[in-house]
């Protein structure tokens, strides 16, 4: 594989955000399933987005404390079991080679792309059912490790569709993230190391020059649109690396 150009990598980050800045979630998914389309391995994809994440989920963990948008007792729920599975999650990756777990990651982005999909289609359902947030945030925290992506998708879209309070759901979820994600870097650091300061300084300069662009067009495009596409976008790239990778 050629080395790709920051500029690639600046794309990416400006796409990415784009998507999170006007969903709430998917920087991670998204990153991830351009990075895999392009040839990254999977661990060094993983490291990079998390990398870059620890920053932006800071900003947006504290903005939404600060505004009162957290359920103290859900972020706690959440916050040791997501660290659990996210060390896990990220262990497991960095140990196992990456041709071998790369098919895996794909199939795992393909679910969540058709998840994101079927979520933009469906008309939303009002229920009550509740979910115990311990398993939830370890299975979030695993897969978002595994993934590159995934708290969000996996943990938010669970607790709002099973009747949480959307408001509280969405700030306690995103608090939680920026611990599990800064775990998650440290054991990335550990295991592999950052070297790819290339990528990672690249969806830092993308991410911070869409913000306030993903803000505005937040306002002014359908959500489910949005939704609509971006899980079309990462299933037809998840199919096309997971093609490329068994054939």
């Amino acid at each position: 594989m050629t080395d790709p150009n920051i500029i690639i990598f600046i794309i990416v980050g400006f796409v990415a955000q784009m998507i999170d800045g006007a969903l709430g979630m998917a920087y991670g998914v998204s990153s991830t399933t351009f990075l895999l389309s392009i040839g990254i391995p999977p661990a060094a994809a993983s490291a990079s987005v998390h990398a870059a994440e620890v920053c932006t989920t800071a900003v947006s963990g504290l903005s939404h404390l600060t505004l009162g948008n957290v359920n103290k007792d859900l972020f706690k729920k959440l916050l040791i079991p997501g660290v659990i599975g996210g060390i896990l999650g990220a262990y497991i990756l960095t140990t196992v080679p990456g041709e071998k777990i790369k098919p895996f990651v794909n199939i795992y982005l393909l679910v969540m792309g058709i998840v994101i999909l079927r979520k933009a289609l469906q008309k939303a359902q009002a229920t009550q059912t509740k979910v115990p947030p311990v398993p939830l945030g370890l299975v979030g925290g695993f897969f978002d490790a595994i993934g590159g992506g995934g708290w969000g998708p996996i943990v938010t879209t669970t607790l709002v569709a099973t009747g949480n309070n959307p408001r509280l759901a969405i700030g306690s979820v995103n608090l939680a993230e920026f611990f599990v994600t800064v775990c998650e870097s440290i054991t990335f650091f550990l295991t592999i190391g950052l070297v790819h300061w290339k990528i990672i300084a690249g969806l830092l300069i993308g991410g911070v020059c869409a913000a306030p662009l993903a803000a505005y067009i937040c306002k002014k495009l359908p959500t489910r649109l949005l939704m609509a596409m971006v899980g079309v976008l990462i299933i037809v790239l998840s199919v096309r690396t997971l093609y490329l990778t068994l054939f």
